[in-house]
């Protein structure tokens, strides 16, 4: 075993492993969806109009989403943890004390 000069021993972390699951530079899950909601505005409407339309918007949106992903690319998982707190949390030795 290599052991360095501090004597701890040292282990790659791949970027690859460590990295969010981006799409287009924007959160994987976010830029399927919307992609879907675009797909099936054109569908449905069936217009050289709403193809535009769709089309625009999805760009629209893909481009407000890497903004965002820029900024925190965990954005949307630390929202989602922080509307499932709760406003206020009583004093308590034990969060499971009978009140």
């Amino acid at each position: 075993m290599a052991e360095s000069v501090s004597g701890l021993r040292r282990n790659r972390i791949h970027r690859a492993l460590s990295r969010p699951n981006l799409l287009m530079g924007a959160d994987r899950e976010l830029v399927l969806i919307t992609g879907l909601a675009a797909v099936i505005l054109i569908f449905v409407v069936l217009t050289a109009y709403s193809a535009l339309f769709g089309v625009a918007v999805w760009v629209m949106i893909v481009g407000l989403l890497r903004m965002m992903a820029k900024s925190d690319p965990l954005m949307r998982q630390v929202y989602i943890r922080h509307i499932s707190y709760k406003p206020y949390y009583k004093a308590t030795t034990s969060p499971w004390r009978r009140y």
